[in-house]
C-alpha cells in the first residue's frame, strides 16, 4: 500500500433501560431557545450536581449517593460543555433539602455561580434499581428535565450516560454521544484483531478473534453490522459481521486488495477499494446484490474514499498530481476537483457528519498531523501540532468531536478531541493502536 491508513465511519452500542417522565412535572422544555455550542463565543454552562438522595431505606445508600454524583459529574466533564462547580463551594444544606423543585433553594445556587443543577434519588429492592434525575433551570427556578429509570444495580451507568444525553438535549438539541463506542485495530505485532472501546475509554472490548491482520473497520448506520479486511484466508478479503455478535460473511474475495470503506447512509451500498483491475481503484457495491460499480478510472492510486453526509460526494486520495492529495467527486466518480493544495501528503479524508468540514491527515515536518478543510477547499486548519504522528481521524455521529490515533515515543493511542482541536483525550494506550471508526447512535 502507498497510502498510510484508512478513514473510519461508525460503530454502535446500545443498552437502554426505559426512561420515562414522572408524573406531576410538564417542564420538558418544549420550547427553549438552544444554546450554540458551536460558536466560537459559547462559554461552558456551570452546572452544579448534588449527592443523591436516598428514597428509602438501603445498605448501599452512602455508596450509591456518591456514586451516582460522580459518574455524572465525570460524564458530563469529558464533554468539554460544562463548568462543573465543585462541592466544596455549595451552601445548601443536603440535610434541610431535597431532590423536589419545592425542596431546592435556588438563591443558595445562584450565589455561587450556578445556572443549571442536577439533583436525583435513588430507592434498591433486592437487585432492583430504582433511580430519578432532575435537571433545574437555576435561573429561573423550575425544571427543565426530569427523568425516572428502574433496572437493576449493574445499570447504574447506563442510567446515568442516558440522563447526560437528557442533560445535553435539554440544552443544546442534541443528545450527545454517551451511547456510542469507537472501534480500532489493536496491532502489538504482526497478528491485529479489532477491538471496541468506550467514549469515556471504559470497556475494552475484543471484537474479531482471527489471529490473523484485520484491519480498517467500518460499521453499517444502524450499528448491527461490521465490516472489515482481513487475511484470515491468506488474501486481505471483504468481510461484514453482525454486532455485538453475528455471523460472518465474506463479501467480496478478489485477487489482491478488497479494502472495506464506508457505508451509504441509507445502509444500502458501500465503498471500497480493490486493486482486481491491477491498480487500487474505488467501487462502490450494492449490499442487495453485490454489484459492482466503479467510479475511478485514473492511472494513479486512488483509495480511503469518505461519503458526505448526503451521498452525493465521495471525498478520496489519489496521487495522480504527483503526491497523494485529497480530491472530491460526485457518486457517479464524475466532476472530480483536488481539494488540498498546501503540503506534499495529504490522506485518510473523514466527511464531517454536519457537511461543512472534512478532516484529514497532513505531513508537516516530517510527522503527520491532523487537519480539517471546508468542502470548497477554503480555511485548512490544524487541529494537532504536538509530537510523533497523528492518524486515521473519524466523526463522532454529532460532528462535535474527532477521535484518531497517535504513534510518538513508541507509544500508541487512541485519542478524542473536539472539533476544533480542544480537549484532547486518550481513551486507550496499547502496542499498535490504529484506524479508529467512531459508532453511529442506537435509539
Amino acid at each position: 500500500m502507498i497510502f498510510r491508513g484508512f478513514c473510519a465511519l461508525l460503530l454502535s452500542l446500545g443498552i437502554f433501560l426505559g426512561g420515562a417522565t414522572t408524573p406531576g412535572w410538564a417542564a420538558e422544555a418544549a420550547e427553549r431557545v438552544y444554546i450554540d455550542i458551536d460558536s466560537p463565543h459559547f462559554q461552558k454552562f456551570p452546572l452544579a450536581v448534588t449527592p443523591f438522595y436516598a428514597l428509602g431505606s438501603s445498605p448501599e445508600g452512602a455508596e450509591l449517593s456518591r456514586s451516582f454524583s460522580a459518574s455524572l459529574t465525570e460524564m458530563l466533564a469529558i464533554t468539554n460543555f460544562f463548568q462543573l462547580i465543585p462541592p466544596t463551594a455549595f451552601l445548601e444544606d443536603p440535610a434541610q433539602a431535597d431532590s423536589t423543585l419545592q425542596g431546592t433553594h435556588f438563591p443558595d445556587w445562584r450565589a455561587i455561580g450556578a445556572e443549571y443543577l442536577v439533583k436525583g434519588g435513588y430507592r434498591v429492592r433486592g437487585q432492583e434499581l430504582t433511580a430519578e434525575f432532575r435537571l433545574f433551570d437555576v435561573v429561573r427556578g423550575e425544571v427543565v428535565r426530569d427523568k425516572r429509570y428502574v433496572g437493576t444495580l449493574a445499570d447504574r451507568k447506563a442510567m446515568v450516560q442516558k440522563f447526560a444525553g437528557e442533560i445535553l438535549f435539554a440544552l443544546t438539541g442534541d443528545g450527545g454521544v454517551f451511547d456510542t463506542k469507537i472501534a480500532f485495530v489493536l496491532k502489538p505485532g504482526r497478528e491485529g484483531e479489532i477491538h471496541t472501546v468506550n467514549f469515556d475509554g471504559s470497556d475494552l472490548t475484543r471484537f474479531t478473534q482471527w489471529k490473523t491482520l484485520t484491519l480498517s473497520p467500518r460499521w453499517s448506520p444502524g450499528g448491527r453490522y461490521l465490516t472489515y479486511t482481513s487475511y484470515r484466508d491468506g488474501n486481505p478479503d471483504l468481510y461484514v459481521q453482525g454486532y455485538p455478535g453475528g455471523g460472518t460473511k465474506k463479501i467480496a474475495a478478489f485477487p489482491g486488495l478488497n479494502l472495506a470503506g464506508p457505508w451509504s447512509a441509507d445502509g444500502q451500498r458501500m465503498l471500497l477499494t480493490l486493486s482486481r483491475d491491477g491498480n487500487q481503484e474505488i467501487y462502490v457495491m450494492s449490499l442487495e446484490d453485490g454489484r459492482l460499480e466503479r467510479l475511478t478510472h485514473s492511472a494513479a492510486i486512488d483509495v480511503s474514499p469518505s461519503w458526505s453526509p448526503d451521498g452525493r460526494s465521495i471525498a478520496f486520495v489519489s496521487n495522480r498530481s504527483g503526491s497523494p492529495q485529497i480530491y472530491v467527486m460526485n457518486r457517479e466518480g464524475g466532476e472530480v476537483r483536488r481539494l488540498t493544495y498546501e503540503g506534499g501528503y495529504n490522506t485518510s479524508p473523514s466527511w464531517s457528519p454536519k457537511g461543512d468540514r472534512i478532516a484529514f491527515e497532513a505531513r508537516v515536518g516530517g510527522s503527520f498531523q491532523i487537519h480539517t478543510i471546508r468542502v470548497d477547499g477554503s480555511d485548512q486548519m490544524p487541529l494537532t501540532t504536538d509530537g510523533g504522528d497523528h492518524e486515521s481521524p473519524s466523526w463522532s455521529p454529532d460532528g462535535r468531536y474527532l477521535s484518531f490515533s497517535t504513534r510518538g515515543g513508541g507509544v500508541s493511542r487512541i485519542c478524542v478531541m473536539n472539533a476544533n482541536g480542544t480537549g484532547k483525550r486518550v481513551l486507550v494506550e496499547a502496542p499498535g493502536c490504529l484506524v479508529p471508526a467512531w459508532s453511529p447512535r442506537l435509539p
